[in-house]
């Protein structure tokens, strides 16, 4: 087997195309899952919503499921610091399979919570508890996934690899919204999805979390951190080295998380509440648009390998900033799925710019000896405090009757990592990832 190979090769030695293929394919499916627990909220928020929070306008409670969105991304960072260090000084391997444990747990705690009608706010309070632990899983996922997977990507192909690992992280919210889907059309009413049947997606992801740990138990350890474990140095003195580019790390995400999050989690609301589309169209268009962006993220990896990272960020940070009111002006004047398909679609061959490639930039700007902790925190932070409020932004402007707010404020972040991308060496010329630990 594949991973038998990686785990008995001697050290330097080089790792066989289809091993490494395999390595890639199953920390990536770990993803995919850890991805979709936390998708599945954001698809089926439109009807459990109503099971946690008391009965009032259908809007509001959307807002209150939003804030609670948001709220778990603000344990993110913690997760990052956990597990990050825990990367960082034991291993990738053991950061990643604890991780996915810890999703597993967070998803099945939804699935068999009792409802706001039958303990009243503790529903409210359960939901909490589970999507804290769910953010601290994804807190310590991020860093730790793009960590192993830059160190065992090939030089010549990283780009590529990055944008499969995205594929994954897009395909979470595919596979949830595929599941809404096949559940709308197939086997369950509205009435019954918002009685129990919002219960079947969490279910779903606690199994699919105890297979991806299965997976994950078996992955080889970077032969990069075997290296730098040889030489292990003060965890302070490296923090210290690296707060600049932490930093940076920063910079580079403000204005893609942010776009991210707009066209995945809150674009399902959006269509639905602003745009005026039936349950069904909302999610037809939700599932095509997703399948059109994770087609598009190897495509610009590869470009990456050619033309540098640079050009690609640039590009998306220019048109992101000038286009960003336009689209989502156009879209919510449309009443065609079909135009606001096209028009995501658009949106997304802007956004993958930045999404393809995101990963590896930041790996690439971090030894190894701190590499988990360095992407993972400072991304953290930011997909908390930008990317988590998404949908509580947006529909906080809508509340008060002023969403176009919402567009200028999405194009305004996308200018501040323009600048910091207008700034930035291209990391695939001269990336840490090619140097000693």
């Amino acid at each position: 087997m594949a991973d038998a190979a990686m785990e008995n090769r001697r050290p330097g030695a080089t790792a066989s195309t289809g091993a490494t293929v395999w390595a890639v394919l199953a920390t990536s499916f770990g993803n995919l899952i850890e991805w979709y627990d936390v998708y599945a909220y954001s698809a089926f928020a439109l009807y459990f919503a109503g099971s946690f929070f008391p009965k009032n306008d259908a809007a509001v409670q959307q807002l209150q499921a939003a804030t609670l969105f948001a709220i778990a991304f603000l344990m993110r960072p913690f997760g990052s610091m956990i597990f990050g260090y825990l990367a960082d000084r034991y291993g990738r391997r053991s950061s990643l399979t604890v991780s996915i444990l810890a999703m597993c747990f967070g998803s099945l705690l939804i699935a068999v919570s009792p409802t706001y009608d039958s303990i009243g706010i503790w529903a409210a309070v359960i939901l909490s508890v589970a999507r804290v632990i769910q953010g601290l899983s994804q807190g310590g996922e991020y860093g730790t996934s793009v960590t192993y997977l830059s160190e065992i990507s090939p030089p010549r192909h990283r780009g590529f690899y990055s944008g499969v690992w995205y594929v994954t992280l897009i395909g979470g919210q595919l596979a949830a919204v595929l599941l809404l889907f096949v559940l709308q059309k197939l086997f369950l009413t509205p009435d019954q999805l918002k009685s129990w049947g919002w219960r079947i997606p969490f279910a779903i992801g606690a199994l699919a979390s105890l297979y991806g740990f299965r997976m994950r138990a078996h992955l080889p350890e970077s032969e990069k951190f075997v290296a730098a474990a040889r030489n292990r140095r003060p965890f302070g003195a490296l923090l210290a080295e690296n707060w600049r580019n932490m930093l940076v790390v920063i910079g580079i995400t403000v204005g893609g998380t942010s776009a991210f999050y707009t066209y995945t989690t809150y674009m399902q609301k959006y269509l639905k509440l602003s745009v005026g589309l039936s349950d069904d169209q909302t999610t037809a268009v939700t599932l095509a648009s997703l399948i059109f962006a994770i087609a598009l993220q190897p495509l610009y990896g590869a470009l990456s390998d050619r033309i540098g990272r640079k050009p690609l960020l640039v590009a998306f940070g220019v048109v992101g900033t000038l286009g960003t009111v336009p689209l989502l002006t156009a879209i919510r004047q449309t009443h065609s799925p079909l135009v606001a398909l096209g028009l995501i679609c658009v949106a997304w061959a802007i956004v993958s710019g930045y999404t393809s490639i995101t990963a590896i930039v930041k790996a690439e700007l971090f030894p190894t000896a701190i590499r988990a902790l360095g992407v993972g925190l400072p991304y953290a932070l930011t997909a908390a405090v930008f990317g988590g409020s998404t949908d509580a932004v947006a529909l906080a402007f809508k509340d008060r009757g002023f969403e176009d707010g919402f567009f200028w404020y999405a194009s305004a972040l996308i200018f501040v990592s323009l600048i910091v991308y207008v700034w930035l060496p291209d990391t695939r010329r001269d990336s840490l990832l090619d140097r000693a630990a």
